[in-house]
């Protein structure tokens, strides 16, 4: 029984690169929310105690290990006077820096079409004394 043999290799070959993970939404909230802080030269202390967290816990939100709920974020939002759509707007800048992508294959945001709502003919109607309209 003749067979082929097949010499071992020494080296181990490469796995294939694996792609890049994209970043973690609560990381890049979190630099973000950081970067606003330090740009006011604000302390975490004092952005905690004005939207009402604790200072660790912002802390933790700031380095990307808790994912804050989104009432948690408006109130550090409100504390650091930024809306919430200037958070995802500059969300979306650092993520498009970190992975940036040829230009014909960027997402482009439109707006969405506005359908108007339909005009009902409203009601008033005593309840308890007050008037009270209704509108559908």
């Amino acid at each position: 029984m003749a067979g082929t043999v097949v010499p071992l290799s020494r080296s181990t070959p490469t796995p294939p690169a694996r792609p890049e993970r994209e970043p973690l939404l609560r990381s890049v909230f979190g630099d973000v929310l950081r970067q606003a802080r330090l740009a006011q030269g604000r302390t975490l202390a004092d952005v905690a105690q004005e939207a009402q967290v604790s200072t660790p816990y912002l802390s933790e939100i700031e380095r990307g290990l808790k994912e804050a709920s989104s009432e948690v974020l408006a109130a550090v939002c409100r504390a650091l006077d930024l809306r919430a759509v200037d958070l995802v707007a500059r969300t979306y800048e650092e993520l498009s820096v970190r992975d940036p992508q040829p230009r014909d294959a960027q997402l482009t945001v439109s707006p969405l079409p506005v359908t108007p709502l339909p005009v009902v003919q409203s009601s008033v109607f005593q309840s308890h004394g007050s008037p009270v309209a209704l509108a559908a």
